[in-house]
């Protein structure tokens, strides 16, 4: 994973979900991740749950957030959120 990130250019906005198919695939891929990790920490809360699970939901989180920036042709076509972009002009 960090020899892709080294490849991919630095943020500088959030990046949203889509771009190219593959790309947005593991957006999707990234967020069902996400949603068992937030699970998995309010389990924790009641039941033993290992660390090492904790810690491998995380870094598959991290690693398709990186797969889908190189799939968006390391970073170029990614898709940046702009502040306040989409805003009509009565607010």
């Amino acid at each position: 994973m960090d020899a892709m990130t080294a490849r991919l250019q630095p943020l500088r906005s959030f990046v949203l979900p889509g771009g190219t198919a593959a790309a947005a695939h593991l957006h999707l891929a990234r967020t069902v991740v996400r949603r068992a990790e937030r699970l998995a920490v309010r389990l924790a809360q009641e039941e033993p749950v290992t660390p090492a699970a904790l810690r491998y939901l995380n870094r598959l989180s991290d690693w398709l957030f990186v797969a889908s920036r190189m799939a968006n042709g390391e970073g170029r076509d990614d898709l940046l959120w702009v502040p306040g972009a989409h805003r009509s002009a009565d607010g």
